[in-house]
């Protein structure tokens, strides 16, 4: 069995071009709302290159992300927040799918952000992605395979995601902020037995 298949970061690689992609989710989100099936979704975004994206190989991929994303959701009242809530709601909500879809995602924001709040420690740095990174690799030879210009590129998208969701101020900040898991998401997320992600959003049972 080759290492891509057995290992749990399997697919995070793809977050190079994958992203954090919130305002398609929002796009996307919208049409799901519609009750459209998910090939006329599809449709709906490439004819109307809702993306703006400048291939069509383009947009359908990334609309089939967005897609899994929602879907990973498993509520249908979290997929309606992120179409209509506020941008700060409905991008908390995204990073929840984000954690669902990357296995990465999930375990930087659980033993590095959530390790922080539990402890009271907020000062953040790229030490600190280091250190994550270089744990992971000592211990899954699927991740130890990945170039170092892939690796400083997902270094990027998490510090970007961190900003875009208000745990830092800016890609250069220093220091995390205390965010505050909104209740639709806390819901959710008992809902969906995922009580493993509150410390991502320094709710601690």
């Amino acid at each position: 069995m080759s290492v891509q298949n057995i290992s749990p970061y399997k697919g995070s690689g793809c977050l190079t071009k994958e992203q954090f992609l919130f305002y398609e989710m929002r796009i996307t989100a919208k049409l799901l709302l519609e009750g459209l099936e998910n090939c006329e979704v599809i449709k709906r975004i490439v004819e109307g290159n809702l993306f703006q994206y400048p291939t069509e190989k383009s947009i359908v991929s990334i609309s089939k992300v967005c897609i899994v994303r929602l879907h990973a959701l498993n509520d249908n009242r979290l997929i309606e927040a992120v179409a209509i809530q506020p941008i700060s709601i409905a991008k908390q909500i995204c990073l929840y799918a984000m954690m669902k879809q990357y296995r990465l995602i999930r375990d930087f924001m659980i033993t590095v952000i959530g390790e922080k709040y539990r402890i009271q420690e907020l000062s953040f740095g790229k030490k600190d992605i280091n250190i994550f990174f270089m744990q992971i690799q000592e211990q899954d030879d699927l991740v130890a395979s990945w170039s170092e210009s892939t690796i400083k590129k997902i270094r990027q998208i998490i510090i970007k995601v961190l900003a875009e969701n208000g745990y830092l101020d800016n890609i250069k900040s220093e220091k995390l902020n205390l965010v505050c898991l909104d209740p639709i998401l806390e819901d959710a997320i008992r809902n969906n037995n995922d009580e493993w992600a509150f410390p991502a959003f320094c709710y601690f049972l």
